[in-house]
């Protein structure tokens, strides 16, 4: 078995890849993952960087793509951007879990990555997803290969670049922020999945009512994910009625999603961006904004005594 037979569904961008997007039988995948966008046309959200005419599409597009890093919130379409760069590219494309693979697994690879250079001049595009969970080891284990360009590297993380990703490896990629999904991009999103027949809840015959696709798009918190997944579990919870229908309701939505899904990350962006916002609202004497971030930040899990300690400190 070798490297390319392992992990997440096949992303490859050859051609023999690209004509078995979907395993044969994807009834027992989540529908997040079934609803995967295979091109341009099919995805959302992110226009600032993948557009018409945006530079970044015109290289993915012409097969040019440089090392590239893709940083953003989870649920912005990190991943999803991958698997369509590996459906348009010619290069072979090969996907990887920083939580999984080792420097062995990356040796292996970029040998493949020569002998297929070789043999057939083909490109070998690398996405190593949660790229910040690679040590400083294994982060300069891919760096001689990428300088001199015997793999493309595509990185994916939700952690800030700067911190997580060394300094050498980050000069030689172009770093590009992917936002939280707007709600109406998530409310196309919802509805999509709703009408598709081949990978969506279509067969279901889900009737969603208006106020629980608003509360299903502004709990999702932007992320696609989410909303999805949380579609998908009140849809098979619900019962169908006599004409073979399910009314999906505001409470099965609720139910589904329990709470909002609240970004956040005790040692990381989220954690040092809500303290400081904190502060800044306390200084501008704003009290219902710094009510918001406390309460956000006790929402979200933070320590009650790490605030406390923050709070003495700014109030000396």
């Amino acid at each position: 078995m070798t490297l390319f037979d392992l992990g997440s569904p096949d992303l490859r961008g050859n051609k023999e890849a690209g004509d078995r997007q979907q395993p044969a039988d994807n009834s027992t995948m989540p529908l997040a993952a079934r609803m995967r966008p295979r091109n341009f046309a099919e995805y959302v959200g992110q226009q600032h960087i993948i557009g018409e005419g945006k530079v970044l599409r015109k290289a993915i597009e012409s097969d040019q793509l440089p090392s590239i890093i893709l940083w953003g919130p989870p649920g912005s379409g990190k991943t999803t951007l991958a698997q369509v760069i590996a459906n348009v590219s010619s290069s072979y494309f090969v996907p990887m879990s920083a939580v999984t693979a080792g420097v062995a697994d990356l040796r292996r690879v970029i040998d493949e990555a020569r002998k297929r250079r070789k043999l057939t001049a083909q490109r070998t595009i690398l996405f190593i997803d949660e790229i910040h969970r690679f040590n400083k080891g294994q982060q300069d284990a891919i760096l001689p290969y990428v300088e001199n360009g015997e793999v493309t590297f595509i990185g994916a993380t939700t952690e800030n670049p700067s911190f997580e990703v060394i300094s050498a490896l980050l000069s030689r990629c172009r770093v590009y922020t992917l936002n939280a999904l707007q709600d109406e991009e998530v409310r196309v999103i919802v509805e999509r999945a709703l009408a598709d027949a081949e990978n969506g809840l279509a067969d279901l015959k889900v009737h969603l009512a208006p106020d629980a696709l608003q509360m299903l798009v502004t709990m999702s918190n932007g992320d696609a994910r989410v909303a999805l997944n949380a579609l998908e579990m009140a849809a098979r919870a619900v019962r169908p009625g006599v004409d073979g229908g399910r009314q999906v309701a505001l409470n099965d939505i609720e139910e589904s999603l329990q709470k909002r899904a609240l970004l956040y990350d005790k040692a990381g962006e989220q954690h040092y961006d809500l303290i400081s916002a904190l502060h800044k609202t306390l200084r501008g004497s704003d009290p219902d904004a710094a009510l918001y971030w406390l309460g956000r930040m006790l929402e979200a899990g933070e320590d009650p005594l790490y605030i406390v300690r923050r709070l003495i400190r700014f109030a000396s």
